[in-house]
């Protein structure tokens, strides 16, 4: 008599589910900022008053606080003058942009301005993260072409050289 034979279990195991990795102190010091930016596009609240409350926030100790501050800050004081870079891309003013897709592109516009060490490439591809987590349904494409466009300008030696 034969032995009886194993069948093979259907009951395969399922791979873990991908986690995704944990965010950056960079990531989170720029999701801090497009709040804070958001919530000044919307009521001109003092600046002073809008970085207390996210120092309030859980989670600040993860932040790159000094980007944080350097992102929140200079976004502020420079708004015009990020503005007016902007204005160069988009196809309407920045007045009428949704406030966070504003405050996206004012964050990308001033990494690429003054943030040096960040390549364009991961600044652009920051604020495009930013858009996808926070903006409307397409509003991350928007971003994309707007400091892609942005970036030849304020970037020009750097764009010449990965085209």
């Amino acid at each position: 008599m034969n032995a009886p034979q194993k069948t093979a279990s259907k009951t395969a195991a399922k791979p873990a589910a991908k986690r995704a990795p944990p965010k950056s102190a960079r990531r989170r010091s720029r999701e801090a900022a497009v709040q804070g930016l958001y919530q000044w596009l919307l009521t001109g609240e003092d600046i002073g008053a809008i970085t207390a409350l996210g120092r309030e926030q859980e989670g600040y100790a993860k932040l790159d606080v000094k980007h944080y501050d350097a992102l929140l800050g200079g976004c502020v004081n420079e708004a015009a003058d990020l503005d007016a870079i902007l204005s160069r891309h988009v196809d309407r003013k920045t007045t009428e942009l949704s406030p966070i897709e504003h405050a996206i592109l004012m964050i990308g516009a001033y990494e690429l301005k003054h943030c040096i060490d960040i390549p364009y490439k991961v600044a652009i591809n920051e604020a495009v993260e930013l858009a996808k987590s926070f903006g409307g349904t397409d509003g991350h494409k928007y971003v994309n072409g707007v400091l892609d466009r942005a970036a030849v300008d304020l970037r020009p030696v750097e764009v010449a050289a990965k085209r």
